[in-house]
């Protein structure tokens, strides 16, 4: 999955209205990405590692892991992110898989997974699964959205569906340090490392950010919304959120992400 969704902000978890569009992904949010920095240098990867990653998405991150020599198994919810990914990177292995009830038969020094968890509502069977994927001591390394990640979007696009007699669910999950630590603890991790940090991410095509961002992150929080409809309510959302987010013609979403190391004491 892509996430999932190397390029990791995908579908591991509940599945978006429409497939994904792994050209957009690819072309206007590269961010996801290139802002993972941290993430790649807490997981630390080494020659002859086994590791494998959850959410690969179009498989960037995937391919940096494998270029230190370790031995990477990318997996993502997303058929059409997989087909993206190995064109991209023909010599690594992908599979399909969702991150909340995926067993691969084989175990890993490390499980690794940027910005795709939020797509999983279900944390404990994730956490579950990446148990059994590990070897004894191994080591799960993850970030994705932490509590109060992107602001104030999910309640404003609740605010306008209200207006217009529309139920709209949120489809991520954000959990804060403590939430996240406590489950990881009850599945047998000590957990290393946590941080909860802002990441203010630029988003962009300018003014048409925002937009670009529902369509391509957005449509399970919006698929609610009739397609007639679809144009006016976006024009709503925009305006209402424009005073916070937008500035000198450009998008700024408040993320928040939740960054986390935790390593596997018992299996």
């Amino acid at each position: 999955m892509a996430i999932h969704m190397g390029a990791n902000e995908m579908s591991t978890g509940k599945t978006p209205s429409a497939p994904w569009d792994p050209s957009l992904y690819q072309n206007a949010h590269a961010f996801v990405w290139e802002m993972a920095e941290e993430i790649f240098a807490l997981l630390n990867p080494e020659a002859g590692e086994k590791i494998l990653d959850i959410g690969c998405g179009t498989g960037q991150l995937t391919a940096r892991i494998a270029a230190t020599g370790a031995v990477v198994t990318g997996i993502d919810s997303s058929a059409e992110m997989l087909e993206k990914a190995r064109a991209n990177y023909p010599a690594i292995d992908f599979h399909q898989a969702d991150a909340q009830s995926f067993s691969l038969g084989m175990r890993f020094d490390a499980v690794f997974s940027n910005a795709a968890l939020h797509w999983a509502p279900e944390a404990e069977q994730v956490i579950q699964c990446v148990a059994r994927a590990l070897r004894p001591a191994g080591r799960f390394v993850a970030e994705f959205g932490g509590k109060d990640n992107t602001g104030l979007l999910v309640e404003e696009t609740a605010s306008v569906a209200v207006a217009r007699g529309i139920s709209v669910s949120n489809p991520w999950y954000f959990p804060s340090i403590g939430e996240y630590s406590t489950l990881l603890e009850r599945n047998g991790f000590e957990v290393r490392h946590a941080a909860l940090a802002d990441r203010p991410t630029k988003l962009e095509d300018g003014e048409n950010g925002l937009r670009r961002w529902m369509e391509m992150f957005g449509r399970p929080l919006v698929a609610p919304v009739p397609e007639p409809q679809r144009d006016e309510f976006l024009s709503e959302l925009e305006r209402r959120l424009r005073p916070h987010y937008c500035h000198d013609g450009i998008w700024t979403l408040p993320y928040r992400r939740l960054r986390i190391c935790g390593v596997l004491e018992r299996p």
